[in-house]
């Protein structure tokens, strides 16, 4: 682990669906690493913190509840006259308190964290960051283009095709597709956006939502058995967990809702079919140039066929989130797997020679 002691800024909230998964991400990650004796603040990318000053802004005694308690009171004040494109996505000292750490946490989720954005400007900026860089974030983003990529290189997905809102309603055979089926929005998260449809009443209406959150949607065969999630870290596959959610589908309630899901790490599955889901995941880790860390979804059928749906680049980080126990069944405390995540970052900086002399 991690020998010295650090200057990190956690960064979190922003504009997504995705926000308020993320603030909890971020404040479980900050109160760790601080926890492990590093100086860490809770930061919003959007709100920034006008309150901190940029030339201390690494203080001995920082309390992240706090920090975390006036990053969601900014909620009410996150609407579409916040987020319209003549205001800069980063808030008030972001990127002058960011380019001071030895390290930026990014424990974002979805649009404008995820997608490479946030990766690239950070690029060329020289600044740190943990998780993949931007071509790999764009890429595992954009549940299309993760697909084709996947296919590529011989690593199973459901059958479908992509919609577009501007080609308006598309029957499911003229996608080779047949009910029930999977309609989900391109590049959402934490299944935000994800309908399984049984009828095509319903297939119409899941187009229709989906269309009101962004212009492209992902149609796929409905994979009907059992649910895995695999992280990878550094390359290398971590136990599996299974996701058996008590009712329904492993949709946002059920992700988030204490109790609606049971989880198995590792999960209970026959050692060949357990190494051939590990390893599918490390194909698609190299498929897409992801680097440091990523989670993979899987679904596998019961005659032991598995297909990965999507990838996360920058998984939830909750205590209780998946990686995290997987993590665990490998050893790893919480707080440790945060400074591995670290580590194995600085790592790829260290490779390119832009590490800030961190050993």
């Amino acid at each position: 682990m991690l020998q010295k002691k650090m200057n990190i800024v956690v960064l979190c909230g922003g504009t997504s669906t995705e926000r308020e998964i993320s603030i909890v991400s971020g404040t479980g990650v900050a109160r760790a690493l601080r926890q492990k004796g590093h100086r860490a603040v809770l930061l919003d990318v959007f709100f920034g913190d006008e309150e901190i000053d940029f030339m201390d802004a690494f203080p001995e005694i920082y309390d992240v509840d706090a920090a975390a308690l006036q990053i969601k009171a900014n909620d009410r004040y996150l609407t579409a006259a916040d987020a319209n494109p003549s205001r800069s996505f980063f808030g008030p000292n972001v990127r002058r308190i960011c380019r001071l750490a030895d390290i930026v946490f990014l424990a974002l989720h979805g649009t404008n964290g995820e997608d490479g954005r946030i990766q690239a400007a950070f690029d060329l900026e020289r600044i740190r960051y943990t998780g993949s860089g931007y071509i790999s974030s764009a890429l595992a983003m954009d549940k299309g283009l993760t697909k084709t990529m996947l296919e590529i290189q011989g690593i199973p997905t459901p059958r479908g095709g992509l919609v577009r809102r501007r080609e308006g309603f598309v029957r499911p055979e003229d996608l080779g597709l047949s009910l029930p089926l999977v309609a989900k929005v391109a590049c959402g998260g934490s299944s935000v956006g994800v309908y399984i449809c049984r009828t095509l009443e319903e297939y119409a209406y899941a187009l229709e939502q989906c269309f009101l959150l962004e212009p492209e949607v992902v149609v796929e065969e409905y994979i009907d058995g059992r649910e895995f999630s695999v992280g990878v870290l550094d390359g290398k596959a971590l136990p599996i967990i299974e996701i058996v959610p008590k009712v329904g589908f492993y949709d946002y309630k059920n992700k988030y809702t204490p109790g609606a899901t049971e989880e198995y790490c590792p999960a209970p599955l026959p050692p060949h079919l357990t190494r051939q889901m590990q390893h599918l995941a490390e194909e698609g880790y190299l498929a897409l140039y992801i680097e440091s860390y990523a989670r993979f979804d899987f679904m596998m059928r019961p005659n032991g066929d598995m297909y990965c749906l999507e990838v996360n680049t920058l998984p939830g980080m909750t205590p209780t989130s998946l990686m995290p126990q997987e993590a665990a069944v490998e050893g790893m405390s919480y707080g440790d797997f945060c400074e591995k995540i670290i580590e194995v970052s600085l790592e790829r900086y260290k490779r390119t020679g832009h590490a800030k002399n961190i050993e």
